[in-house]
């Protein structure tokens, strides 16, 4: 039984897997790793339990998120998980150590434009040459028919607020590049998401 504080999002069970089966690939054996627009919290519980030997620092801008993934810390007593911050991708500075990599998930088009731009930036800026970012979510492609699923999600991310939705890798590939950082690689992921992963020059 869930506390009042836990929030609870379905695709974390569909997904995580599949994404843990890329972050085995890409992140460090030890230090400190980013996760930016943590949500519920259950994201980053799974991943402190995959990855004892990391330390994650879970973030979000919303105070209720931020209570969320502190009752979802408490609840499955994850010892390598750092209380959370309240920080915004748009924040001019994160006040923080240097993390040994960043993610980010399922933010990018539930946030205005802006929010990728800081996220990349302060990427650019803390990360170390060969640290990686990772991005999961859905994305538009010039070269790959848009799922149906998708531009319907697309339509209600924009009734909701204009300033969301689906981007497209190109600009992402754009923003990495002002910011010194390349892509490595582009994996189709379930329901019509894909996983991003930049390294810093």
């Amino acid at each position: 039984m869930m506390g009042p504080e836990q929030r609870h999002a379905p695709a974390t069970a569909r997904n995580r897997d599949a994404i843990v089966s890329l972050l085995e690939k890409i992140l460090p054996p030890s230090g400190l790793v980013l996760e930016i627009a943590s949500g519920t919290g259950e994201h980053a519980v799974y991943f402190g339990k995959t990855f004892p030997d990391l330390t994650f620092q879970p973030s979000d801008p919303d105070p209720a998120c931020c209570q969320s993934i502190a009752a979802w810390t408490k609840r499955e007593a994850v010892a390598n998980i750092l209380p959370p911050m309240q920080l915004d991708a748009q924040a001019a500075q994160w006040d923080m150590p240097k993390p040994a990599a960043i993610l980010c998930i399922n933010m990018v088009h539930i946030s205005p434009w802006e929010s990728s731009i800081g996220l990349f930036e302060k990427a650019g800026t803390l990360l170390d040459p060969g640290a990686p970012l990772y991005l999961y979510g859905p994305y538009l492609r010039a070269d790959v028919e848009t799922a149906p699923s998708n531009m319907d999600f697309e339509r209600s991310l924009k009734s909701r607020d204009l300033r969301w939705g689906l981007r497209d890798v190109a600009d992402m590939d754009a923003l990495a590049t002002r910011n010194d950082l390349v892509r490595e690689s582009l994996t189709e992921m379930p329901a019509n998401n894909i996983s991003l992963i930049y390294r810093k020059l």
